[in-house]
């Protein structure tokens, strides 16, 4: 097998041929079609997840086939294109996951962090974890619905029945994110870097009724904002955004430290949350919301061999929607 290796942190990944993995038991092996570049796979890289242990494949929005099965998998099989997302595994015995919450599990393993990415040409993931996909799906344009799409469906969730939402930071989470809620019916303000046009007028055309700076007011009052950007300014920000009783999630998994800020901020009842990986059980409401908005990925392909260069383009902005390694 081919794949881009991280072997040290804060360097470029190596590509390398590493023999072909068995799937051990309860397992599968999938030669990989597609795998998304996420912000998530350069706080790996960049070490700002705590204990990144080298080397890894990074990678977690893989869409592929099943080739190969291990022992006792019987609810996939040969051929099958399935979706391997953030969560690849977690105990299901402690309180977190008898009480639904399996995103919080102190077992967990993550895909291309803690276990193999999808950087590469296969990949073994855990049977239990893989998401079924229709076999009409295009690789490309789901892969990004396995990380942007599903983080960006649980961090909307917990805005409630929020009216009025605001986005800070849109990428590719924030562009299916927009979709789904203008269909459900939801006023969708974008806030990006201060003077990117560009964003703002991508932004408008994913449904977005108003975009502009992020230190900017927009035209009415918030019901609730979500934080994408991994940026802690944004926060004293957002919650000066939405009106009493409003809520401020935040998306992303890694964050720069929040400054200090005045308590009349948060007082009204306004709240401050964050979400925290996924739950298998959120893949088939979104997929299912997804399908009913006709959510569609704005995506930039690249070869395995330029990860480097997707995830250069991811850091500095310069991209609309998401980039799409394609082994």
């Amino acid at each position: 097998m081919r794949a881009m290796a991280l072997e040290t942190v804060g360097q470029p990944l190596v590509m390398r041929e590493l023999a072909d993995p068995d799937p051990g038991p309860g397992e599968v092996r999938l030669r990989v079609e597609a795998c998304g570049v996420c912000r998530t796979d350069l706080h790996v890289i960049d070490g700002e997840l705590p204990a990144v242990a080298t080397p890894v494949i990074p990678g977690h929005e893989v869409v592929g086939l099943i080739d190969r099965l291990g022992e006792g998998v019987h609810r996939l099989g040969p051929g099958q294109r399935v979706g391997v997302p953030w969560l690849g595994s977690a105990c299901g015995t402690c309180e977190y996951c008898l009480g639904g919450r399996e995103n919080l599990c102190d077992a967990a393993g993550f895909t291309g962090y803690t276990r193999p990415g999808g950087f590469a040409s296969h990949l073994v993931a855990r049977a239990d974890f893989c998401i079924p996909l229709a076999e009409a799906a295009d690789p490309v344009a789901t892969a990004p619905l396995l990380c942007a799409g599903l983080i960006g469906w649980r961090a909307l969730c917990r805005t409630g029945q929020a009216r009025t939402l605001g986005i800070y930071g849109f990428g590719a989470a924030a562009h299916l994110l927009a979709q789904v809620a203008r269909h459900q019916g939801r006023r969708v303000y974008a806030f990006t870097r201060n003077g990117d046009v560009a964003a703002q007028a991508f932004a408008r055309t994913q449904g977005a009724a108003w975009a502009g700076d992020a230190d900017a007011n927009a035209p009415e009052r918030l019901d609730a904002a979500i934080i994408f950007a991994p940026a802690g300014e944004l926060v004293p920000i957002a919650l000066k955004a939405v009106r009493k009783g409003g809520r401020v999630v935040c998306g992303g998994i890694h964050m720069s430290d929040i400054p200090a800020f005045p308590y009349r901020l948060l007082w009204e009842e306004r709240e401050l949350v964050s979400v925290a990986n996924l739950t298998r059980a959120d893949a088939p409401a979104f997929f299912a919301e997804a399908a009913s908005a006709a959510v569609h990925a704005t995506t930039r392909r690249y070869p395995l061999e330029a990860a480097n260069k997707a995830l250069d383009d991811l850091r500095h902005g310069r991209l609309d929607g998401a980039a799409v390694l394609v082994p």
